[in-house]
């Protein structure tokens, strides 16, 4: 197998273009991989996105961990968040799901967790699995595992649920732009539980092509139908979800989104109500409204480097309630420490309900910095940049947790190399636009000055 297969091994997970890099054979030795690495012994679980190869990728990766002896459990078509339940609920030994996230349709890739739903990340246990697979010196046990189906759409939705008393709800109406992913399969399940709530669905149809727009809510363009939705129809607010559906963006009745900054404070807030005292993460990227909602709450606020492995890592260390990340991720202790889409929908959407403000009203006790949306630079050097930029900075307060964080008293701005693309990540915010402008082209210049 060539070497070349090892670029598939991200931080996180593996994604590839499908046919090229990401192949049957290689999904097969993926599973075959997990199989002999994981440190429990058990079933694992196994779940698929919608996209057009998902279903031969998982087909692969099934057979590699059957060929090694597991026991499979093969939930079907999930979103992300489903195989960290299935395996944390049922004290599997770990679970793949085949997805790309938020990536193009050309693209997949797999995402895995051992058991509690402990990530695998480059650095706890991904590395090793991308070895053997590398060294295809894997040979199969006499004893095939046991293929058994499993629909946990269902004990899913009981689960979320439990977060939240929607019962309660008052009448809302509201939009849901699931982007042809996975969160359509799932919704639908859950309205039947939300009497008091009128969804009106957008792009539900399961559909890897992706027709109408790539299902990254992070990205403007793709929160434009969804948009102009809410304000046409006049509803309380709208929800996009990702590709797999683990990441979910709030829409305000203005039409405005809510940052992950936003919704990580007013989460906070919610389990801070509810549990005095509690510990809360945020990640490097996350702004001021973060760090300062959680003292004002009275909880214990930690930062951390962005990523859902050191995150996950983190909340089990320190014993936390809630973590946030700018990036629209949001992790749970009740679940397993992991992360979920639906979760934090369903939970934001409790908060609205309790408090009885308009959404727009409730956001603005958060919006208290100008901000830039996260900005990408491809580079040659990033430790060049870093090094310049740092000694352009020096009168500032750094640190080196996730890349370059500088603090300012009215400002602060982080620069990072990514974990899963060839690009280098700005993030800046200010007390006034005119301090966040004047910042954010000092820093550009000084990225795009050559070598010297």
């Amino acid at each position: 197998m060539s070497s070349d297969i090892s670029s598939i091994f991200k931080a996180y997970d593996i994604r590839g273009r499908v046919g090229s890099e990401l192949t049957s054979d290689v999904a097969q030795r993926v599973g075959a991989a997990l199989a002999e690495w994981l440190p429990n012994e058990g079933p694992v679980a196994v779940g698929r996105d919608m996209r057009l190869d998902s279903a031969d990728l998982a087909a692969a990766l099934i057979e590699g961990l059957r060929l090694q002896g597991r026991e499979v459990r093969d939930i079907g078509e999930v979103t992300s968040d489903m195989i960290y339940f299935t395996v944390g609920k049922f004290g599997l030994a770990g679970g793949a799901m085949i997805t790309a996230s938020h990536n193009p349709g050309k693209d997949n890739g797999i995402k895995m967790c051992r058991e509690e739903a402990r990530p695998i990340g480059i650095e706890s246990g991904l590395a090793e699995i991308r070895d053997t697979v590398l060294a295809e010196a894997i040979a199969p046990t006499r004893n095939e595992g046991a293929l058994l189906q499993k629909d946990v759409k269902s004990d899913w939705v009981q689960h979320v649920l439990q977060f939240v008393d929607a019962t309660s709800w008052p009448k809302m109406r509201l939009a849901i732009d699931a982007g042809n992913g996975m969160a359509g399969a799932i919704i639908p399940v859950l309205q039947e539980f939300l009497p008091s709530v009128e969804i009106i669905p957008m792009y539900f149809e399961l559909d890897g092509t992706f027709p109408n727009h790539i299902a990254n809510p992070l990205i403007p363009e793709n929160l434009v139908d969804l948009q102009k939705k809410v304000q046409s129809e006049k509803l309380d607010l709208g929800i996009a979800f990702d590709g797999d559906g683990d990441r979910a963006v709030l829409i305000d009745e203005t039409g405005q989104p809510l940052s992950g900054t936003t919704m990580t404070a007013i989460l906070a807030a919610y389990f801070l109500e509810k549990q005095p005292g509690a510990t809360v993460l945020y990640n490097a990227i996350c702004g001021r409204a973060a760090k300062e909602t959680i003292q004002a709450h009275g909880g214990k606020a930690i930062r951390t480097k962005v990523g859902h492995s050191f995150i996950k890592a983190d909340m089990r260390e320190h014993d936390a309630i809630f973590a946030g990340e700018h990036s629209g991720h949001y992790y749970f202790k009740d679940n397993f420490c992991a992360d979920s889409g639906l979760i934090a929908a369903v939970v934001a959407l409790q908060v609205y309900a309790e408090k009885g403000k308009k959404l727009s009203e409730l956001a603005r006790e958060f919006r208290t910095y100008a901000t830039i949306p996260e900005t990408n630079f491809e580079v040659v050097d990033k430790t060049a940049i870093l090094q310049r930029i740092a000694g352009e900075f020096k009168d500032g307060e750094q640190d080196t947790l996730d890349g370059l964080t500088v603090n300012y008293p009215d400002y602060w701005f982080n620069l990072r190399a990514s974990n899963t693309e060839p690009v280098m990540r700005l993030n800046a915010e200010a007390k006034t636009k005119e301090q966040l402008a004047t910042l954010v082209a000092k820093v550009k210049k000084m990225i795009a000055e050559p070598e010297s």
